[in-house]
């Protein structure tokens, strides 16, 4: 395989192509990846002042006009919302502020937090209104995009590599990857929540995606992470502490897995689930055959 890595949305991006691909195509298939990740960065980071999701959180209770991009994420997200009854939120940005998730995580982990904020509410998603590219979020309400950009990315990165003439590709973003094109089945290991750098299975998939939800890796103190429970407002806490599913697409095995841990259990997706007691629940063999 030829593999390029780069950093983006805070985490190693990295790009597998099929050995055989000319060395033009996977050329311009890694310039194309480069350039999606460089561009929804800048359209979906909350980090950035000036980026186009700034400037919406900002603009709560007006109306604005967004770019077609961002509303198609946007409609994603609310659907998914409507879909899983609230436990999957975009709008939870308060809720993650209060925690203490109010920087980027390299500057969250190297500072100390003084005292964090009581939970703030969840939940007001449906008051969200998008007609076409028309968006207005209630007053007060921001939005996280957060893991479901990421997975959205992955998604159309691979797609357009592909595009540029590879047979196959992988994009991998922190462990949330896509397999695109007629690739040979790809291993891939679900990493131990308590040990960093072992890993607690392995999944063989040869289409579609799989993503990582985990309070483990975003998490500055105890019981103090980024996955919010938008039913209290607060860090998860429901038993399982990370959860890998296996989708058709990254965007949607970002969601499933987010469902999955903060549902406390296995959902309908194939999945591999840990405790807080360290146990290991999956449904693998779904899985391997869904893979």
């Amino acid at each position: 395989m030829r593999r390029h890595a780069f950093r983006a949305m805070g985490t190693e991006i990295s790009v597998l192509l099929d050995d055989e691909t000319t060395a033009a195509a996977g050329d311009r298939a890694i310039g194309a990846v480069a350039d999606i990740f460089a561009a929804e960065e800048q359209r979906c980071s909350r980090f950035r002042p000036d980026s186009e999701l700034s400037m919406v959180n900002a603009s709560a209770g007006s109306t604005i006009t967004v770019s077609a991009p961002l509303a198609d994420l946007l409609r994603f997200s609310l659907r998914q919302a409507a879909e899983s009854a609230g436990l999957f939120d975009p709008t939870v940005l308060g809720a993650v502020v209060a925690a203490g998730y109010d920087r980027d995580f390299d500057e969250v982990i190297a500072g100390a937090r003084d005292r964090l904020h009581p939970p703030v509410a969840c939940g007001r998603w449906g008051e969200v209104e998008l007609q076409g590219r028309e968006l207005r979020l209630p007053r007060g309400v921001g939005v996280d995009l957060g893991g479901v950009a990421k997975g959205w990315t992955v998604d159309l990165a691979a797609v357009a590599a592909v595009a540029e003439g590879v047979r196959w590709v992988v994009v991998n973003a922190g462990g949330d990857l896509r397999v695109a094109g007629d690739a040979p089945p790809v291993e891939v290991a679900i990493d131990d929540p308590a040990e960093r750098g072992s890993s607690i299975a392995r999944l063989s998939v040869a289409a579609g995606a799989v993503a990582t939800s985990s309070t483990a890796r975003r998490a500055w103190g105890p019981g103090a992470h980024h996955l919010i429970d938008p039913r209290t407002g607060a860090p998860s806490d429901t038993g399982i502490v990370q959860a890998s599913v296996w989708a058709p697409t990254c965007a949607l095995a970002e969601i499933a897995a987010k469902r999955a841990l903060l549902g406390g259990r296995l959902g309908s997706d194939p999945a591999v689930v840990v405790t807080g007691g360290g146990d290991v629940v999956t449904n693998v063999e779904s899985a391997e055959a869904a893979a």
